[in-house]
């Protein structure tokens, strides 16, 4: 973990309070913390840092770990697939990380990429901002990231069918910066990160992934800045039980609160002022885009992202 993560990090089982985390340092490069901790000197919890990674999320244990299906290998290597493939020809790529990054306006400040799995948009805003963090709740996303930062290439088994595999190797393109970017472990609900610390934020095909939308668009609004600052949010919208209880909900509800699309309620609540998200937004497009995930070289998933990007 780069050390300059140590000014903006905070204990996310205290939040809505924040209290900075104090390092204990084992072994470290000039940059880079490879072993020790993180405590919290307010309610004493702790946080590892093992092998360069951090660990955030406050709630995650080994039975969550072991119950994650981004944990396994096929599925790092479909999502490698879906974040790279349009940046080497190959087959049947998808141009939907193109198409959010260039939603991004370069800024002078941090960007965060929310729900980032294996970095694309982490990368993609490391070349927009003057630094750029990717937070998710998968350990194995995370190392993925990470290897790619540091050693800027990866070798790995895309699955063509059944059993068999092809190997393929990519390189990251020359003009992302890896030394101004960083992956840790984290939840989107409770943000390892100060409030008003972000300029960019990023949150792709995630909000209908977590417990409590509503929770992830407060915590994306308490640490993104106050001014010049902007919010790239894109979702298919796949409402479920399995991912969330249909009250929490921002969208494809017949009646009550949310009734209606789930992008159209989003992009009113950060047009208003509410209790959940006092300050304004102001929206500055909406869209649609094709992603694609691949489980194999004769399936692909074909999904329809709806994006906003909102600036304040």
């Amino acid at each position: 973990m780069k050390k300059q993560l140590l000014e903006i990090l905070i204990c996310p089982k205290c939040l809505p309070d924040e209290f900075p985390l104090t390092p204990q340092i084992d072994i470290a490069t000039q940059d880079d913390i490879e072993q020790g901790l993180l405590a919290c000197p307010h309610c004493g919890a702790t946080y590892p840092i093992a092998n360069g990674i951090a660990y955030l999320d406050p709630f995650q244990d080994d039975t969550q770990i072991q119950n994650n299906k981004y944990e396994h290998d096929t599925v790092v290597s479909s999502y490698l697939w879906s974040h790279f493939s349009d940046l080497f020809d190959m087959d049947n790529a998808s141009e939907a990380y193109a198409t959010w990054s260039d939603l991004v306006t370069p800024v002078n400040g941090m960007g965060l990429d929310a729900g980032g799995a294996v970095g694309r948009f982490t990368f993609e805003l490391g070349s927009k901002c003057n630094f750029a963090l990717g937070i998710d709740n998968s350990i194995a996303f995370i190392r993925t990231a990470r290897q790619l930062m540091l050693q800027r290439n990866i070798t790995f088994g895309l699955k063509e069918e059944g059993y068999l595999t092809k190997e393929v190797t990519f390189t990251l393109p020359d003009h992302w910066d890896s030394t101004n970017v960083e992956f840790i472990v984290g939840n989107a609900l409770a943000l390892p990160v100060r409030k008003s610390t972000i300029a960019a934020f990023g949150s792709l095909n995630l909000v209908d992934k977590v417990p409590s939308p509503i929770k992830h668009l407060m915590e994306m609004d308490r640490v993104t800045r106050m001014e010049n600052s902007q919010f790239v949010l894109s979702d298919p919208f796949s409402w479920s039980e399995e991912a969330a209880e249909i009250e929490e909900w921002l969208g494809g509800k017949i009646e009550g609160p949310y009734q209606g699309k789930g992008l159209d309620n989003i992009a009113a609540l950060l047009s208003s002022s509410t209790d959940n998200l006092p300050s304004q937004w102001q929206i500055m497009t909406k869209g649609k885009t094709w992603w694609k995930i691949r489980t194999h070289s004769n399936h692909y998933e074909l999904i329809q992202s709806c994006y906003l990007k909102a600036t304040r």
